[in-house]
């Protein structure tokens, strides 16, 4: 039976109806129902066309060819019309989907690298107008990569339509965000609920002295919390994810998610009320939109991320971060030893439903938090105090013998807890060794920096690699002389993108030419194989050195490398000997239970003939 508007809306509006009741007791669902039809009526054929598509394939994501990138609009080619000029150099990288930093219209200045959104229906008039998004999305399309754009939904810009309504007194407007007038009621919600930015935005609230009242700033006290407990809200947040998807997005990673709903004596995070709203989100597009898909960030370890995937009779979230892998790569990069490497990767939760994906990185926009189990520290063996402290100094550059430089970011002097801020090639010794002028530690740091990038490359799920990485850019200090970013150190791995790097003919010509080359040898041949696929086994294979991790992929696939400046000589506990090829070097290996050699930093990828 065809699939069509009339048979979605029956399909699932019994479930949406028991959501919104749930939800909004006193308040009817029959306006949801009405933006849906509405925002249908005015998709265009094209999109239509890929929805029937995506309906035929619905897990397109987990195809072994989709590999990701993202980037900002205005620091890889200052406009849409200038990434469109780029499309080609993005297809040549083997990617499929682009992930937008955000565009939206936000403040001239506190706006939060974009996270502060002042109309999420128009886009930053610097980038461009409506139009070239359009432009944008549709050529995309015809080189067959998906768009994938950020949505706010905690919170707007204090400059938004609605919150200079509600601080010139208007009471609707004040109900859609969280206006407190009794200072008790304030101290009563801090009492149970953790400050984000304890550093740079201490606290939940905000003093408005126009208005002689707080109102609720989870993030900063220019980002005014939205209160999903208005109807309204939801409707309006739904209204413009749906406007966006007629624009041609196909992915959206809905920013912060477990913050979204609030309820005072509360920790106020990842209250049941989240999930109820993210599955409306994903039926509202299943309906409208079919084609889209949801990617949420939700910071936390996999085990406990999964909640977010929903179940299989009712899954919320397509794609969600394996933020772990990402740190637990830096850790054993630092440490040498991949155990909790390889407990990562063990324990990722399987029970989770057959549309769920991974998204693994290396790095992003954001910092890297060091969010290890304690527990799992301290049965290897380490204090979790000084072992988190290591790592901030190490990739900080401040330990003794680190090959890494970055900077600190929300730095506690009463905890010594920071965050660290760096590019893949800084944090993996590049700039250090230009800055030395020190050959061996800058052919260290390439070896570091591939294998990093390879590794990710080859685990299960998408991956999606940040923008500039893939020609190794170092750091960019040049933020600290802007006083609108010079207290942001995240700001030193978002350079602008630096095109004369591109510029080469063979890949000893620099090492922007040799990393991009690898890169794109790694997602050719990953492209071709479907045991790299979402959908086919990863194991773990244990070693008998504990700076050596190997994993099964797939059917055929043997991945092996060595996070250590020193050769090893390793024994794998692995049954299934016989002849492999390494792909790469195309040597012929043989595993028959024997030692054998991997180089400093090496990684190989066995393929069993």
């Amino acid at each position: 039976m065809k699939s069509t508007l009339s048979s979605r809306l029956h399909e699932k509006r019994s479930e949406i109806e028991n959501l919104w009741e749930k939800m909004y007791p006193n308040c009817s669902p029959e306006a949801f129902f009405t933006m849906l039809r509405k925002r249908y009526s005015q998709r265009n054929n094209d999109l239509k066309q890929l929805d029937a598509e995506r309906l035929e394939t619905p897990l397109w994501y987990m195809d072994s060819t989709i590999l990701g990138q993202m980037l900002y609009t205005d620091k890889f080619n200052a406009t849409f019309r200038g990434l469109v000029e780029k499309i080609p150099y993005l297809v040549s990288c083997g990617v499929r989907y682009l992930h937008l930093m955000p565009c939206s219209r936000m403040p001239e200045e506190h706006n939060d690298g974009g996270y502060a959104v002042e109309d999420f229906k128009s886009f930053d008039p610097k980038i461009g107008t409506t139009e070239d998004f359009i432009h944008l999305t549709t050529e995309c399309r015809k080189a067959g990569i998906s768009v994938c754009l950020d949505f706010v939904l905690n919170h707007t810009a204090d400059t938004h339509a609605w919150a200079l309504a509600a601080r010139q007194g208007s009471k609707e407007d004040q109900k859609r965000y969280f206006f407190v007038f009794d200072k008790a009621e304030v101290d009563a919600y801090e009492a149970t609920t953790e400050e984000v930015f304890p550093q740079q935005a201490p606290g939940n609230f905000t003093y408005l002295p126009d208005c002689n009242c707080y109102v609720m700033t989870t993030f900063n006290n220019f980002q005014w919390d939205l209160n999903y407990g208005n109807a309204e809200v939801l409707l309006s947040m739904l209204d413009n994810v749906l406007y966006l998807a007629n624009l041609g997005v196909e992915v959206f990673r809905l920013d912060a998610i477990p913050y979204i709903w609030k309820q005072w004596g509360s920790p106020n995070r990842n209250l049941p009320q989240v999930h109820w709203i993210i599955r409306l989100f994903r039926l509202a597009l299943e309906i409208v939109a079919p084609c889209c898909i949801i990617k949420g960030e939700v910071v936390m370890s996999p085990k406990k991320v999964a909640a977010y995937f929903g179940t299989t009779a009712a899954p919320e979230c397509h794609l969600l971060y394996n933020v772990s892998l990402m740190v637990q790569m830096w850790n054993s990069l630092a440490t040498r030893d991949t155990r909790l490497l390889q407990k990562c990767l063990t324990e990722l939760p399987t029970d989770i439903p057959p549309s769920s994906c991974w998204v693994n990185y290396l790095r992003c926009h954001d910092d890297i938090g060091w969010g290890i189990e304690y527990g799992d520290l301290r049965d290897l063996g380490f204090s979790p105090f000084e072992h988190t402290q290591f790592l901030i100094s190490f990739y900080h550059g401040t330990f003794e013998g680190s090959f890494s430089l970055g900077e600190l970011y929300e730095f506690n002097q009463k905890t010594l807890d920071a965050r660290n801020c760096g590019t893949s090639a800084s944090l993996c010794g590049l700039e250090r060794a230009d800055k030395t002028h020190d050959k061996y530690q800058k052919e260290l740091a390439i070896k570091r920096l591939l294998l990093a990038h390879s590794f990710i490359y080859f685990c299960k799920g998408i991956t999606v690699l940040y923008s500039g990485d893939e020609i190794a850019q170092l750091n960019d200090y040049s933020y600290k002389m802007v006083p609108a970013l010079q207290n942001d150190s995240r700001n030193v791995h978002r350079p602008y993108f630096d095109w004369e790097k591109t510029h080469f003919s063979k890949p000893q010509d620099s090492d922007a030419a040799l990393v991009w080359t690898t890169l794109q040898t790694l997602s050719a041949y990953r492209a071709q194989e479907k045991d790299f696929s979402s959908f086919t086994e990863e194991k773990v294979i244990s070693t008998n050195e504990i700076s050596v991790i190997a994993v099964k992929r797939g059917e055929k696939h043997l991945v092996i490398a060595n996070f250590s400046e020193y050769q090893k000589e390793i024994i794998l506990d692995y049954p299934a000997f016989g002849s492999y090829t390494e792909v790469f070097s195309q040597r012929d290996v043989q595993l028959n239970g024997s030692p054998f050699i991997v180089g400093p930093y090496q990684y190989l990828l066995l393929r069993r003939n």
